[in-house]
């Protein structure tokens, strides 16, 4: 089996100076290894470190290992172990990840990127090979599958045809960068997840690299190009989602910068219930934390609850750390670390290496570990969590399930689209029994509200469940909730139900193992038997992939402006992300997916209503359908083994027939093709010089924008499908592309025609310098309401610079590159927000875009502006790390106001990032120059 264990490419070679004599050495099954000892430092000078929390003590080793005082300086070191008594630290630091995770959304731009910079260093007359990886990077490409067929044996296959179909010219670019790049993988299309694929394969838990004759044994570390890389913490690997912009400085050996973190220690208490799921359980503590406040901040569970979670219900907590806004969700090491890596196929001598290192680090969990040190800690007792969905637009918005119902009808009138001469809500009655299952069906239901769907006999209405999806690597990567959803369907088979049929339903697994055990249990056909077949391996729904609805349902939606409602077991639901034509979307556990796709409506309380009508007559009700845990637990124990992922994982690079079918073409620079509408040559390095020009003060700027709180990088940069009359829409319509083959946004973020057009264009956006309009609009220089896009590019044949204003968490969701890159394109030069959410702040500066926030209290809205306003900022010539920047703002009658806002370019080296027109640019000269 393939593993990348070792690589003498694995990373920039840097000899310790040690200043704390930490330099050890370790012998396992016979084989010694280096390794920087936190036990031996601590004897050494930095008193009390052993009280660490995990995570930090991996970011201690990260600074023993790397100490060049340089990048790295004695006094980084000692601030950790001063961290012990402050508790927190506004000290920089500079952290190298062992290795970079990739997906093909975020992938395919950074691997444009480095291409570009190829192109222009050999403009710059230097060797192209000078761009190259320096640490390992995998990528996975999981984001490009759509559930287009459904609900048939046939449905994986034809998805298949159509990704490669759609996505031909990615593929060949990415073929391309496999062969063209050293030290980079691509995990082809229709193997599974990359959190999943790095969970259950690509992740060690100690990582190991052959340096100056030793083999060197550390922490497993990385970034990844998608927020969610978090999953990996369930496995003690630290990691976390970056923006493509800053791992791509970091695939070419810049350390990251950040500030020595605040960790937050979550204790786990008691056992969670019979019938309760990690779902369940993951939406109660990503509340917890989203009330707590963790943006920024680490987050490590503790405690004796931990004895009763496996490591993949870990996973599954660890994955949502951006849903509850913290960096990371750490797990320590433990004897189910141990037992996951031995049952998912893993070298036994790695298994053997991480147990020893772990335990000499002082980094094994066990039931008589002491407390860590934290910054401040909350505490969950497992007993108390009940059944749950979270939504109807935030991840964080946990509804028990025994009052989803009731919740949804209360937030009915406030979600948009709904009619507003609807004289009562929909009877529940009316959607569970219809006359084909033995009840009285439409006679329950008020004339007014259900609506035929046309070459039907159903009705649909507000609450109607159109989507039903088992999906996402959140969930499909614990065998329990995928078992119970089987079970659920296996007794509901049993009983006579069916999906009700204007539900879409879907299975998309993050690995093929899924299938493997799904099958070898009987479970599959069960799933098959009410519509759940396997659609895809990739992340399909979670992501907006939802394919569109039959074109009856959607018409019936549309043309009676309903609230038709999605449910799955992925991690996000914001709005306008599922699919154009879903207002309301429901984070729950695959189980509860299956039930609410028997159910067919979020106004039944499945808790005591029935699911609908057995073959026999009766009533059937959710607990007639619901496994055990002793069922669930039985079958796992029988049909999860570890052949099962050896036998996968033995040959993940090779892919299908069609990805081996891909010719590649191309030298150590690609032959970019200008008829090409996928992959296109970005402007960024046009007219490069090794000087960067000085940067200016922002003079007579227009507002290009007013946004309220927690605009996400799904509104600025949505993922999803788009129509004809969008300014992405009609450039592929120029270049005789039908609307059929437009792909999404995401599937054509190598093309920054496409993705500028595409910025700010979520169609559930609101710019509050109009009234009551969605979608990407804004007024132009005339005044006129027109798209954001044609706005921005008539201010920049003007010479007019753009800034944005916004609410608190802007740029809250997935590490989306392009939300910063769009908004550098379309000539933004500053955001000014009353808060950030921390990877898209860090993207805005690596795009060379400022961003400010407002301070005591200052908001837009506070200030009265409306957007006719002309906005100055002052002082950009001599800008520091988190200083004050005066912002003056000019109303049409010529009244100003001088405000004063907080510099969020929060490090030095940000700083020389910003100055150089963005981190690409400051990496490329830097490359050029050694």
């Amino acid at each position: 089996m393939i593993r990348r264990t070792s690589s003498k490419k694995g990373g920039a070679q840097v000899t310790s100076i040690d200043s704390f004599k930490s330099k050890q050495t370790l012998t396992v099954g016979g084989k010694t290894y280096t390794y920087y000892s936190i036990v031996e430092a601590e004897k050494n000078g930095l008193a009390g470190v052993s009280k660490l929390p995990g995570s930090m003590k991996v970011v201690l080793e990260n600074l023993l290992r790397f100490e060049d005082n340089r990048t790295v300086t004695k006094a980084d070191i000692e601030a950790v172990a001063t961290w012990l008594v402050t508790r927190k630290s506004d000290h920089e630091i500079s952290y190298r990840p062992a290795r970079v995770l990739m997906q093909d959304f975020t992938g395919v731009p950074a691997v444009v990127d480095l291409a570009a910079m190829r192109d222009a260093t050999a403009k710059l007359g230097a060797n192209p090979q000078k761009i190259n990886p320096l640490v390992p990077v995998d990528l996975v490409i999981d984001h490009s599958v759509m559930v287009d067929s459904f609900g048939t044996a046939l449905s994986f296959g034809q998805n298949v045809e159509l990704e490669y179909e759609r996505n031909g010219e990615r593929y060949e670019f990415l073929r391309w960068g496999q062969s063209a790049f050293d030290n980079f993988r691509v995990v082809p299309p229709g193997t599974g997840i990359c959190h999943q694929v790095n969970l259950e394969y690509l992740a060690q838990t100690v990582w190991t690299r052959e340096e100056n004759g030793e083999t060197v044994a550390y922490p497993d570390t990385l970034v990844g190009t998608d927020s969610h890389t978090t999953m990996v913490n369930g496995l003690a690997v630290l990691g976390w989602g970056v923006g493509g912009i800053e791992a791509e400085a970091a695939m070419l050996g810049q350390p990251i910068t950040m500030l020595i973190p605040e960790v937050i220690g979550f204790k786990l208490t008691g056992k969670i219930n019979e019938g309760i799921t990690a779902t369940d359980l993951v939406l109660t503590v990503t509340e917890m934390l989203r009330k707590k406040g963790v943006v920024g901040k680490f987050v490590e569970f503790y405690g004796p609850g931990l004895d009763y979670l496996s490591l993949e219900d870990q996973a599954t907590i660890a994955n949502m750390a951006p849903e509850y806004g913290a960096t990371c969700g750490y797990f320590p090491v433990d004897a189910d670390t141990l037992k996951y890596l031995t049952t998912t196929g893993r070298d036994p001598e790695r298994v053997a290496l991480v147990e020893a290192y772990s335990r000499a680090q002082g980094m094994f969990r066990t039931s008589e570990t002491a407390d860590p040190v934290f910054t401040d800690t909350l505490e969950l007792d497992l007993s108390t969590v009940v059944p749950s969905l979270s939504g109807p637009k935030r991840p964080q918005d946990r509804v028990p399930l025994n009052t989803a119902a009731s919740a949804f009808a209360k937030v009915l009138p406030e979600l948009s689209g709904g009619r507003v001469d609807r004289t009562s809500t929909p009877d529940s009655r009316g959607e569970s029994r219809y006359v084909d299952e033995g009840a009285t069906g439409v006679d329950d239901i008020p004339e007014e509200a259900a609506f035929p769907v046309k070459g039907t006999d159903y009705h649909i209405d507000d609450g109607s469940v159109v989507i039903a999806a088992i999906t996402s690597c959140t969930n499909t990567s614990n065998p329990s909730v995928l078992v119970a959803a089987g079970l659920v369907a296996r007794k509901a088979r049993a009983l006579g139900l069916d999906s009700k049929p204007w539900v879409k339903t879907s299975l998309a697994p993050g690995s093929q193992v899924v299938t493997d055990y799904l099958t070898a249990a009987g479970l599959q056909e069960d799933l098959d038997a009410i519509g759940f077949n396997l659609v895809g391996y990739g992340c399909t729904t979670c992501i907006g992939n939802s394919g569109p609805l039959p074109q009856a349902i959607s018409d019936c939606i549309n043309e009676n402006k309903l609230v038709a409602c999605s449910v799955l077991s992925g991690n996000r639901n914001f709005e306008g992300r599922v699919n154009p034509d879903v207002r309301a979307n429901y984070l729950a556990s695959p189980p509860l997916v299956v039930a609410y796709a028997l159910a067919g409506s979020m106004n039944i309380d499945i808790t005591t209503e029935p699911l609908g009508m057995g073959k026999d007559g009766k009533p059937v009700y959710l607990k007639d359908v619901w496994p055990t845990n002793h069922e669930v637990a039985e079958i796992v124990r029988q049909h999860v083994t570890a052949e099962m992922f050896r036998s996968r994982y033995s040959d993940v690079f090779k892919g299908d027939e069609h990805w081996q079918g891909i010719a590649v073409e191309g030298g150590e620079t690609y032959g970019w093709n200008s008829s090409s509408t996928y992959v296109q040559n970005p402007p960024y390095f046009e007219d490069l010089t090794m000087e960067p020009k000085p940067v200016t003060d922002v003079v007579s700027a227009r507002v290009l924008a007013l946004f309220l709180d927690s605009i996400t990088t799904d509104h600025i940069s949505p993922a999803g499908s788009f129509k004809a009359a969008t300014p992405a829409g009609q450039y592929l319509t120029e270049r005789q592309v039908a609307p059929k083959d437009f792909n999404s946004y995401g599937a054509r973020r190598g093309n920054h025609e496409v993705m500028m057009r595409g910025t700010f264009a979520n169609i559930r956006i609101k710019n509050m310098m109009l009234d009551g309009v969605e979608g990407g609009f804004t007024k132009g220089p005339n005044g006129e309401q027109m798209p954001i896009y044609d706005a921005a590019m008539a201010y920049q044949q003007q010479g007019t610079p753009l800034v944005v204003f916004a609410g608190k968490e802007y740029g809250t969701g997935s590490s989306r590159d392009w939300a910063a890159k769009g908004t550098n394109l379309l000539g933004v030069k500053a955001v000014i927000a009353q808060s950030f959410e921390r990877i898209h702040r860090s993207n805005l500066v690596g795009m060379g875009v400022i961003p400010l926030q407002f301070k005591d209290g200052d908001s837009w809205q506070s200030l009265g502006l409306d957007g006719t306003e002309t906005v100055d900022i002052v002082g950009v010539e001599s800008i520091e790390p988190r200083a004050t920047v005066n912002v003056k703002i000019t109303r049409p009658n010529g009244e100003v106001l001088n405000v004063e806002t907080l510099c969020r370019i929060d490090t030095a080296n940000e700083l020389d990032y910003f100055r150089n027109g963005g981190i690409l640019h400051y990496v490329l000269r830097s490359l050029v120059a050694a």
